[in-house]
């Protein structure tokens, strides 16, 4: 039976998602211009710069964890593979080893713990709320181990530079954002395997009898959450010249909450590119303000976490109301 038939679920949300997309990208130019109209430093150029790096590495995470929950998974494990990569290069590069060598060789270690997620799921049957966990919390005390609880420094100035320069007067790490996020909407929307993402999330045991490789898909999916997450932890030990294991705590939620505001659904099925990345930089321009503001740290997380409930209460809804 021809793999095609997978393709009509989420054909009928194309414009679903390009007009939630609009309404997210009215929100966050709207959040702007009220910061703008509230404060006086919010539209200085050192500011736009800040907020442009502080959501680029939450936005790439989150369009590595949309992969994920689109197939209905979750991975836990991003922050901790930020941290761990973040010393595994900085280890390398105190140790010698070229820069080009050192990258490559972190990102194939992100690749590596995708695939041990992806043999935890599909071969052991562990659920994957658990095996990323279990990854989280391994990576950190791993990272520990290797800098016996301390930071290794970067040396290197042609790497730690790149995080602090800029390109046509943009942040490097925000070009950073564009150099993942066209392949990403490249690969989701226009390829068979993007395709095969929805299927499984929507119906994992159809997808299968219509010829798609459930198991590949779900490899596939953990691989590339894990690899962008490797990737930040490249940019992370850019921006910050160390490598510290307990570095990106709580990313993870950020992930998933940049992820769920950009309108992709826990229970699978529906996400896209673009929703993430908006999110990302909702969320970062909410902490900004409220930085700015001077609103307490605390109040930041709290309207996250009532965010993540609207927006999945409505999705719930919106599921009833398709049955």
């Amino acid at each position: 039976m021809s793999v095609e038939t997978t393709d009509t679920g989420p054909a009928p949300k194309k414009g679903m998602n390009i007009l939630f997309g609009l309404t997210l990208l009215g929100l966050l130019l709207f959040l702007w211009l009220l910061l703008g109209v509230s404060t006086n430093s919010f539209w200085t150029s050192n500011n736009i710069s800040n907020l442009l790096r502080q959501g680029a590495m939450t936005a790439i995470l989150a369009v590595g964890q949309t992969f994920v929950i689109i197939t209905a998974g979750i991975d836990l494990s991003v922050g901790a593979v930020v941290g761990f990569t973040s010393v595994i290069v900085a280890w390398l590069l105190q140790a010698g080893v070229p820069l080009c060598a050192a990258i490559v060789i972190t990102l194939l270690i992100g690749v590596a713990i995708g695939v041990f997620h992806g043999f935890g799921i599909v071969r052991m049957g562990l659920p994957a709320f658990i095996i990323t966990l279990a990854t989280l919390t391994s990576l950190r005390g791993i990272g520990l181990l290797l800098t016996n609880g301390s930071t290794i420094s970067i040396s290197n100035e042609a790497f730690t530079n790149f995080s602090r320069a800029d390109f046509l007067g943009i942040p490097s790490l925000f070009w950073m954002v564009i150099v993942v996020a066209i392949p990403a909407y490249i690969f989701l929307h226009m390829s068979r395997w993007g395709r095969y993402l929805f299927a499984v999330g929507s119906n994992s045991e159809a997808a299968r009898l219509s010829g798609v490789n459930v198991n590949r898909t779900i490899y596939l999916a953990y691989i590339l959450s894990s690899t962008c997450a490797a990737f930040v932890g490249l940019l992370l030990a850019s921006r910050i010249g160390i490598g510290n294991a307990t570095q990106a705590e709580g990313w993870e939620l950020q992930a998933i909450a940049s992820s769920v505001i950009g309108g992709t659904s826990l229970f699978g099925a529906v996400g896209s590119v673009h929703g993430p990345l908006l999110g990302a930089f909702i969320l970062a321009t909410i902490n900004n303000g409220a930085n700015l503001l001077n609103v307490n740290s605390f109040w930041q997380r709290i309207i996250t976490g009532a965010l993540i409930i609207i927006i999945v209460y409505f999705d719930q809804l919106r599921r009833r109301g398709t049955r």
